[in-house]
């Protein structure tokens, strides 16, 4: 007798937080901002933690992040986030291949308006192997990205899956999500945002 056993997929959220965040202040400054009683970082991560993906990923740079990830987040270093946002994606994408996973799911560590939900809806969503959340019509993070478009992203430079979107949009599913993928580069960003 042959048993059949179905496909396990596992799944990474992964947050990019390495840059400098220069137009704000500096290296650290904007992540560890308190904002409505906890550092702006914080919001990005507990929506990727409530999602119940496998693992929860936060790839720091410019800014030591030790004090701002909590224990059961997995948090690695890029050494070479001056090279741009796509350099951190690499390191998560070989963390992930290295721990077997089969998808990353990709926010970014100030964008504070994601949500649990859309989290999710990218994780399940049909379609791909590229899942991309939608607000009100205009594309945002999350996305999914299954491993079989890994090797096909940029390894430098300042975006990550964006080329790949825009160069084969075969590859692109959408899904409309609930809350708002608005970055907070500035102060008034965040004023706006709190």
């Amino acid at each position: 007798m042959q048993r059949r056993y179905a496909r396990t997929v596992s799944t990474a959220a992964v947050i990019l937080a390495a840059g400098a965040g220069t137009r704000f202040g500096g290296p650290g400054e904007k992540l560890a901002t308190v904002v409505r009683g906890r550092p702006l970082l914080a919001w990005a991560i507990e929506p990727a933690v409530e999602a119940g993906c496998d693992e929860v990923v936060v790839v720091s740079g410019a800014a030591d992040l030790i004090g701002l990830v909590p224990s059961d987040v997995t948090l690695l270093r890029n050494d070479e986030w001056q090279l741009g946002q796509a350099t951190s994606l690499g390191v998560a994408l070989d963390w992930c291949q290295r721990q077997g996973h089969t998808a990353a799911i990709v926010g970014l560590g100030d964008t504070p308006g994601l949500t649990a939900s859309a989290w999710r809806a990218v994780a399940s969503a049909p379609g791909g192997p590229i899942v991309v959340a939608t607000y009100d019509g205009r594309r945002g993070h999350p996305v999914r990205l299954d491993a079989t478009v890994w090797t096909l992203l940029p390894t430098s430079g300042e975006e990550g899956a964006r080329v790949l979107m825009s160069r084969r949009p075969e590859l692109v599913t959408e899904v409309a999500c609930e809350g708002k993928a608005a970055d907070i580069d500035t102060r008034e960003d965040l004023r706006r945002w709190s």
